[in-house]
């Protein structure tokens, strides 16, 4: 059985779950990506499995995602804080290799992919899909007809906000350079509008389905959106950044406009001014998609769940930037953090 499976937090040394090896005498064992000591290069190491639970699997995994997030956590900077050493990940893709004497069906932390999905692509859904339907429909609650701007546009997160924004909300295509008077004749679509820090993820995002782009090193994000869409604003942020492109996003809502922080890529995290939301009654929300694995866990799993179907319907497709070995990991965390990524970065085991 193929599945997707997400990380309840990083594991400990004695209970990994990853690639699995054959070794002499048909005995297994597997190899792991272990931090041992924060703000140091991960190493890879080999290790016995320890004996399965009445209710666990054992899964041989195909790819992981490589987050942000993981890299904050293998430096003590993330909320979440493990005990050293640790095997940092969020999110797999692969193939159960044996199950427990109390597991039945496969359900908790684990979801069966379709058979159109295929591993690759499946390891590039959880974390940026699942934080993409939150922030539009559960959070933001984008309607029909609504204006979204998406921050550092480019990235796993942002592309998968356009892709869901663009293929499942319905959004309509406009050119880059539509002026305001062809924006008024059609007001009745949506518009999505990119914000990224270069012209070429700016031209990216564009070819994945983004109307409109701004390069925000280029000058006010503010004015530039007012270019596109008028004194009126946008309806949705979904923000990834913070900082200063965080306030300037903030600054180019329409009246009623809502504002979803959902990381601080850029590094810095704003105050918020509070007389903003006040003026045009704006509403500023936060999304930590992980944390409704426990607060409200049919909201979580219907995510995931939703985002496989929609993979599987065609209706989105992950961009997969780049693959790296389990033993490329250093390379891929500062693939990542030298802002060289673009869309999903995935670790291959195979």
């Amino acid at each position: 059985m193929t599945l997707v499976g997400v990380w309840g937090r990083c594991f400990p040394r004695t209970q990994t779950w990853l690639c699995r090896r054959a070794v002499p005498g048909g005995g297994r064992h597997y190899r792991t990506a272990l931090c041992a000591q924060l703000k140091q290069p991960l190493a890879i190491e080999e290790v016995a499995p320890r004996p399965l639970q009445p209710q666990e699997v054992r899964v041989d995994v195909h790819f992981c995602g490589v987050n942000f997030a993981d890299i904050l956590v293998c430096h003590g900077q993330y909320q979440e804080k493990p005990q050293l050493p640790f095997t940092p990940g969020m999110e797999f893709s692969g193939i159960v290799l044996e199950t427990g004497s109390e597991v039945h069906s496969v359900k908790e932390m684990l979801w069966q992919i379709p058979e159109k999905v295929p591993l690759l692509e499946a390891a590039a859904l959880p974390v940026t899909y699942g934080t993409a339907l939150l922030a539009l429909e559960h959070r933001a609650c984008t309607q029909p007809g609504e204006t979204v701007l998406v921050t550092a546009a480019a990235g796993a997160t942002g592309l998968a906000v356009i892709d869901v924004a663009t293929n499942v909300l319905q959004a309509k295509n406009l050119s880059m350079g539509s002026c305001l008077a062809f924006w008024e004749a059609f007001s009745d679509m949506d518009l999505v509008i990119a914000a990224a820090g270069s012209d070429e993820k700016c031209q990216l995002a564009m070819q994945r389905g983004a109307q409109a782009s701004v390069n925000y090193t280029r000058g006010s994000l503010k004015e530039a959106v007012q270019q596109l869409v008028g004194n009126d604003g946008v309806n949705v942020v979904i923000d990834t950044v913070g900082g200063n492109v965080f306030l300037e996003a903030l600054r180019s809502l329409a009246w009623e406009g809502r504002i979803v922080v959902v990381g601080f890529a850029g590094g810095t995290i704003a105050s918020l001014p509070a007389n903003l939301l006040l003026l045009k009654n704006i509403s500023a929300m936060g999304l930590f998609w992980g944390r409704y694995k426990k607060q409200n866990f049919p909201v979580f799993s219907r995510s995931l769940t939703s985002a496989l179907q929609y993979c599987q319907q065609g209706r989105i497709q992950p961009y997969i930037g780049a693959v790296f070995k389990l033993e490329e990991i250093n390379a891929a965390f500062l693939h990542v953090t030298q802002r060289k990524s673009t869309g999903k970065v995935l670790l291959s085991m195979k």
